[in-house]
């Protein structure tokens, strides 16, 4: 596939290095293990969190637990949600990746500028789940398999797969509960015309709010 304009300018740009536009699993794990670091990939919302201060004060502790020299920080390539710790990364010194479904490559602009190298892994879904299935999407499947350490701060439907998959493989699982922006998700359930929310935890929250609760 030749690239199209988007990716030839998103590309002069440099502020990011692609790995590759349509990488498979493989691909995408040989370039983490070529690192020679222990993965640290942070999962939750894609999109505002209710209290986004307290989600970045858990960033921080995290990352505070974890070497430049020895760890790299690995989250979902846009600047959106979770996606935020990005910037306090790279101030503390981070190599920072992202890994991301070769949907994205549509929107480009949501990329954020302080991820070092990203890969777009091929997939026709954004992740989770594939349809009638208990496998995981390409893109979800590489998230797992190139993590030694899973960090879930909230999170939906994909970041809670990701999570049972990891802890099924041996990861390192921590989960911290966060709430999703309220007005978002109101405004989103009504576009979909669905019922008033009931609760703004995330589902990962349903699987491991209690038992996998950290601190």
């Amino acid at each position: 596939m030749k690239p199209d304009h988007n990716r030839i300018h998103f590309e002069s740009s440099e502020k990011n290095k692609v790995m590759g536009w349509e990488m498979t699993l493989d691909e995408t794990m040989e370039f983490f293990k070529g690192q020679r670091k222990t993965v640290v990939t942070f999962l939750g919302y894609s999109v505002d969190y209710e209290n986004e201060k307290a989600m970045l004060k858990i960033v921080e502790k995290v990352l505070a637990e974890n070497s430049p020299e020895a760890s790299i920080i690995n989250i979902g390539a846009t600047n959106g949600g979770v996606g935020a710790a990005y910037p306090i990364a790279k101030s503390m010194g981070f190599i920072t990746t992202g890994i991301v479904s070769s949907q994205a490559i549509q929107y480009l602009d949501d990329i954020s500028v302080d991820v070092d190298y990203i890969c777009f892994v091929a997939d026709n879904q954004w992740g989770g789940k594939l349809p009638n299935s208990n496998d995981l999407s390409p893109t979800s499947q590489a998230m797992v398999g190139c993590s030694d350490v899973l960090v879930g701060i909230g999170g939906g439907k994909i970041s809670r797969d990701e999570m049972i998959e990891g802890k099924e493989q041996g990861k390192l699982v921590r989960f911290f509960p966060a709430e999703i922006n309220h007005e978002y998700w109101i405004r989103r359930t009504q576009e979909m015309n669905l019922p008033p929310p009931d609760s703004f935890w995330g589902e990962a929250h349903d699987v491991f709010g209690n038992a996998q609760r950290d601190s």
